[in-house]
């Protein structure tokens, strides 16, 4: 980025704040801030250790100052503007989850669109949602979802039970939301002897959980297929069956035997319906369901209790979109190349030059970008210089 390009970004982010007001986070004097200026060369300088005081009103700072980047901490402290994070005096953090698309599972950064990249992460966000408020319990006033204004999403969860967890704590919550517990597919059964107590023999049942989490969402797999082994052609419906691992001919058999003729005993969570053919099918409905609904969420956000994390309503510099705070009931129609076009910078036209040919999803247009200089609406323009994919020309 050269100084015509920075001085141009930095001018038009300070006339956004001038037209903006940008809310503060609960708790705002409790937490750390940090900022990126736009500074000369191609590195970047974090200030951060800053309290809200040290700030002063956060309007004006903004645009006094134009920052690149702006950042809160999940984590609220006494002494928030101190170097030493020992010496803050930590009183409790967010529980904050961050969903990047070009980390996804079948997306490709080099093949993919920005668009669909962030069409991808959208649907990992509403699985996430369903993990927040079905799993956990946590309802839409608890959590606060965000538009990253780059690659994706923040969700922060402010419910006082999960304020003082520590991080191995915050790792078990991670280690749910990815399936990790795989391996542990036991966790999700119960043993109970039901017959035979005070012989030598005492029989056994094992019975899945079906009360919520990873069991419900294995059961209701199960019960998915017993519909549909029900519906079908017996010889479809053992060729189905019999394309699980481990489960082979006899499993097959058996497995159609209990759900034609025991459904409800499989309704109920029995795993005996089919001697040891059931758990081992309902351990593939798990590493199924693990595969397709859990999501992955970065780690590293969610068990760092000092973590930054942009400010909502802040404008991202690597983008020029907004960091957008969403209503629960805005998410799935929301549009961020579209939602999240600062209004600042529609309605007039500025010239930039680009090095290759280039093309660029934005406000529901997809827009032509040949080498050289161009002539593009200033949204265009602020969104392909912030990426470093084009420079201010003079005008």
């Amino acid at each position: 980025m050269n100084e015509r390009t920075r001085e141009y970004l930095r001018g038009r982010f300070g006339d956004h704040y001038r037209r903006s007001d940008v809310a503060l986070p609960p708790a705002a004097s409790a937490r750390e801030w940090g900022f990126i200026p736009f500074t000369a060369g191609p590195g970047t300088t974090m200030v951060r250790h800053k309290a809200l005081v040290d700030l002063g009103d956060l309007s004006t700072f903004l645009v006094d100052t134009c920052p690149r980047h702006v950042y809160f901490s999940g984590g609220q402290y006494d002494d928030p503007g101190t170097r030493s994070m020992e010496e803050k005096g930590w009183r409790g953090s967010d529980l904050v989850f961050d969903l990047d698309g070009d980390h996804l599972p079948g997306v490709d950064p080099d093949a993919d669109t920005y668009a669909e990249m962030l069409e991808a992460c959208k649907d990992a966000l509403l699985g996430l949602l369903d993990f927040l408020h079905g799993d956990f319990g946590f309802d839409a006033e608890q959590t606060s979802v965000v538009f990253s204004g780059g690659r994706g999403y923040h969700v922060h969860v402010r419910d006082g039970s999960v304020r003082t967890l520590g991080r191995d704590a915050r790792r078990e919550i991670v280690e749910y939301v990815l399936g990790a517990e795989i391996d542990d597919f036991d966790r999700l059964t119960r043993v109970e002897t039901v017959a035979g107590i005070g012989t030598k023999n005492p029989v056994q049942k094992q019975t899945l959980k079906t009360g919520g989490g990873w069991g419900q969402r294995v059961h209701d797999r199960l019960l998915t297929l017993t519909e549909t082994v029900q519906a079908a052609d017996k010889a479809d419906a053992l060729d189905q069956l019999g394309t699980f691992d481990g489960i082979g001919e006899k499993g097959a058999s058996k497995l159609y035997e209990a759900m034609t003729e025991r459904g409800e005993e499989i309704a109920a969570g029995n795993l005996e319906a089919a001697g040891e053919f059931t758990p081992r099918l309902a351990r593939r409905l798990f590493e199924r369901a693990v595969e397709e609904e859990s999501v992955p969420i970065d780690e590293p956000v969610t068990t760092d209790i000092n973590r930054l994390i942009r400010l909502p309503g802040s404008l991202h510099g690597g983008s020029g979109l907004l960091v957008t705070p969403l209503d629960h009931e805005e998410v799935e129609a929301f549009d961020p190349l579209v939602d999240a076009v600062p209004t600042t910078f529609e309605g007039t036209e500025i010239r930039i030059e680009s090095e290759t040919e280039q093309e660029v999803e934005l406000g529901g247009e997809t827009h032509k970008i040949q080498a050289g200089n161009n002539t593009v609406r200033e949204s265009v323009g602020v969104f392909l210089m912030s990426r470093g994919r084009a420079e201010k020309a003079p005008e």
